[in-house]
């Protein structure tokens, strides 16, 4: 059965994003809108997924969604929470570095740091007290766990606790949005399910999260995203593909009635098969 939900205010507007490299065009025509998603019985952040082959230019949007890439046209849109409602509107603010978390496959934490202290840096411009950042560091710690290695080091952590304190160190100071690049790249079962819990505490604590992954699993993405963008290039009219990435197809699982379900059925199997096709021709 569908779940509920409304779609209330704009979260995350791409308006003709380009990104060009000298005379090499990597991406172009990016262009989409998320909406704040909302469910009567729980808090639901967003979680959007890109998908695409290998040089498709997933990692420059990326770039350009967290601010580390100025776009050669367009723009990227976020809430600015900062200024006061006009006119029952947020108003919206060009994104910039810092706004939104970026969590790549490296997992590259300060190596003179604990998990603690890394945690305590990352809310250094947080204007809460100093008692009110350890509650919440050991907080989270406990959620996330990982509250017996907080002293340790990140070359004494494994693979799956050095992502999960990034993505924290991410969260803690970036706020609402999150960009990770391939979290599941390398990962064995259980480090797997370790993402797939991380999103869903992510996802829990604030309707406003909003999750930005890529990965080349396409059942991981129609199982964990309620928004897929399949990037990719266009064909020619002679049958040739173009050299620029740009979005193929969005598939909208909240509308279709796929998303935040607790098991993979046969029609979630059907858009995998859909999206798989649309990546082999592109």
């Amino acid at each position: 059965m569908a779940a509920k939900y409304e779609q209330k205010d704009t979260i995350l507007h791409v308006e003709n994003l380009s990104i060009v490299y000298g005379e090499k065009v990597i991406i172009s025509n990016i262009g989409f809108t998320e909406k704040n998603t909302v469910r009567p019985d729980k808090p639901q952040g967003q979680t959007i997924a890109f998908l695409g082959r290998s040089g498709r230019g997933k990692s420059t949007l990326f770039r350009a969604l967290t601010g580390l890439e100025e776009p050669t046209t367009g723009m990227v849109l976020i809430p600015d929470f900062e200024k006061p409602i006009v006119n029952g509107q947020q108003p919206a603010k060009k994104v910039q570095e810092g706004d939104v978390g970026f969590v790549d496959q490296k997992y590259t934490l300060f190596r003179h740091k604990t998990i603690y202290q890394s945690l305590k840096y990352a809310l250094r411009n947080v204007k809460i007290s100093s008692e009110e950042k350890d509650e919440k560091i050991i907080t989270y710690l406990k959620d996330w766990g990982l509250q017996t290695c907080r002293n340790q080091y990140p070359n004494e952590l494994s693979g799956g606790q050095r992502q999960r304190t990034a993505i924290l160190e991410q969260l803690l100071s970036s706020g609402l949005y999150m960009v990770l690049d391939e979290p599941f790249s390398g990962l064995d079962v259980g480090n797997i399910q370790n993402v797939k819990d991380a999103f869903r505490l992510i996802n829990d604590s604030h309707e406003l999260n909003t999750i930005i992954f890529s990965t080349h699993d396409i059942e991981l993405a129609v199982e964990l995203a309620d928004s897929i963008y399949v990037l990719g290039y266009l064909k020619n009219d002679d049958g040739t593909l173009t050299q620029t990435g740009t979005i193929l197809k969005h598939f909208d699982l909240k509308e279709m009635g796929l998303a935040w379900q607790h098991e993979f059925t046969a029609d979630h199997l059907d858009i995998t098969k859909q999206i798989k096709q649309i990546m082999l021709a592109s």
